[in-house]
């Protein structure tokens, strides 16, 4: 379980860089508290984050799982899929938000592995 108790904690020291960015951006670009719009960059970085927040919530019990019911070292080929995916979709979508795909794309195989596998690796056990 080390293993993806270590994925997880570098995603979520991702999603913490990520807010960071949303943050600092807010200063930067006169955003105030509690607006969600008015600048193009600063919603780019927003929606990054909110994104990220949103593929967390299936990312971290699916890793868990995974790990725990099928192979902890073989989540790691998830988990480091699910770190470049959110790195890549978060440079693609500050640059051109229309590119935002293929990081995308890399963040939903992921996830969906890492729930296949949880579910193989349950059923197993029960049956």
């Amino acid at each position: 379980m080390e293993y993806a108790v270590l994925i997880i904690l570098l995603a979520l020291a991702q999603y913490l860089f990520f807010t960071a960015r949303v943050g600092a951006a807010r200063g930067k670009y006169g955003i105030n508290a509690p607006a969600t719009t008015g600048n193009e960059n600063w919603e780019r970085l927003f929606r990054i984050q909110q994104n990220t927040m949103e593929q967390l919530v299936l990312f971290v019990p699916a890793m868990l799982a995974f790990s725990f019911y099928l192979s902890a070292r073989w989540a790691l080929l998830p988990g480091i899929m699910f770190l470049l995916g959110r790195q890549l979709y978060a440079w693609e979508y500050a640059n051109k938000p229309d590119s935002r795909v293929p990081g995308m794309a890399l963040t939903l195989l992921s996830n969906a592995g890492l729930l296949i596998g949880a579910f193989v690796g349950l059923v197993t056990r029960i049956f």
